[in-house]
């Protein structure tokens, strides 16, 4: 088949609505969980701020406009290879710079909805994976590689969806070797409904903050505060994932987006 009859067909398959578009992020704005780091390991991002410049009056009488002050991994965002210092010195490893077609690809979805319902501090394992491979297929290179687990029923709160305590957060995401796993395997990326794409405990794993140390150092990405991952098949689905082409960015918030079989 021509690629030029693919993308009619594929024009044809959403308008008819044989192909759906799944809207894979949260709202964004002030009251938009972000990240509370230890004041020991470094700042944190500031809440969202929306400030108005006119609304259809002596400050612009025909037009409304704002001005927005976050930061750029809030919200549903894209982490890109310059967020962390493994992947600081790649030159296409900012927003500005990561080749286009990077951000259209296939989408793999474990899900393990069940187990993260069951244990906050659930870790996606090698062997978890390989199961879901035996059922499902060979996490095939190219890829993003999306975790399921529901988390993203919690978003309307700060404190349930970061649900920290003394002893730290308890979020569930993967362990170091299953993070090793995947890049052998090839993905383009790696993502999560959970604030940021680690788990709670991952300061702790060796390395620490694995998804971000070896994903970034691999030169792959990430997408963070994913929503709706539940609507989506184990494979099939097309994720669209575009950071603002911001310079020298170290990530962007995202209107991720997937294309679905109806």
């Amino acid at each position: 088949m021509s690629s030029a009859r693919t993308l009619d067909d594929l024009a044809s398959a959403l308008l008819s609505g044989s192909v759906r578009v799944i809207d894979l992020s949260a709202p964004l704005g002030p009251e938009t969980p972000v990240i509370q780091l230890p004041p020991q390991i470094g700042k944190n991002t500031p809440p969202v701020k929306v400030h108005s410049i006119s609304r259809y009056d002596a400050d612009g009488p025909y037009w409304a406009w704002n001005w927005l002050e976050l930061g750029e991994h809030t919200g549903t965002h894209f982490d890109a290879p310059r967020h962390w210092i493994s992947g600081k010195d790649y030159p296409d490893g900012a927003t500005d710079r990561i080749p286009v077609k990077s951000f259209v690809a296939p989408a793999n979805v474990i899900d393990r909805s069940k187990e993260a319902a069951a244990n906050a501090d659930y870790l996606l394992t090698v062997d978890s994976i390989r199961a879901w491979e035996k059922e499902h297929g060979e996490i095939e290179p190219g890829g993003w590689v999306l975790l399921r687990t529901d988390w993203y029923k919690r978003n309307g709160s700060s404190d349930t969806f970061l649900n920290a305590d003394a002893n730290g957060p308890h979020s569930p995401g993967p362990t170091a070797e299953a993070i090793t796993y995947l890049i052998s395997k090839g993905v383009i990326g790696w993502g999560s409904e959970t604030v940021g794409t680690d788990a709670g405990s991952a300061g702790r794993m060796n390395p620490p903050f694995p998804a971000h140390t070896l994903m970034h150092q691999a030169n792959r990405y990430g997408l963070a505060s994913l929503c709706h991952l539940d609507q989506l098949p184990a494979k099939g689905a097309v994720l669209i994932a575009a950071p603002l082409k911001f310079v020298e960015g170290t990530g962007s918030p995202v209107r991720a987006l997937a294309l679905v079989p109806n």
